[in-house]
């Protein structure tokens, strides 16, 4: 199964707080984290809340 490599690039201070809470989900805790995840939808929905905060690469 293919996993996605999501890495912080952006503060969440002034963030809405939704938004603050998906990046605490996904286990992102500061500017330059990064975390591995499956590739799921539930994922992918959670990136697509903060993609102004993240960047995203698919791994093989």
């Amino acid at each position: 199964m293919s996993q996605l490599k999501v890495t912080q690039v952006k503060s969440g201070i002034g963030a809405k707080p939704n938004q603050r809470q998906t990046l605490r989900s996904l286990g992102l805790k500061r500017i330059n984290h990064t975390v591995v995840q499956e590739d799921r939808p539930e994922i992918r929905g959670m990136v697509a809340t903060v993609p102004h905060l993240v960047t995203v690469e698919e791994i093989a």
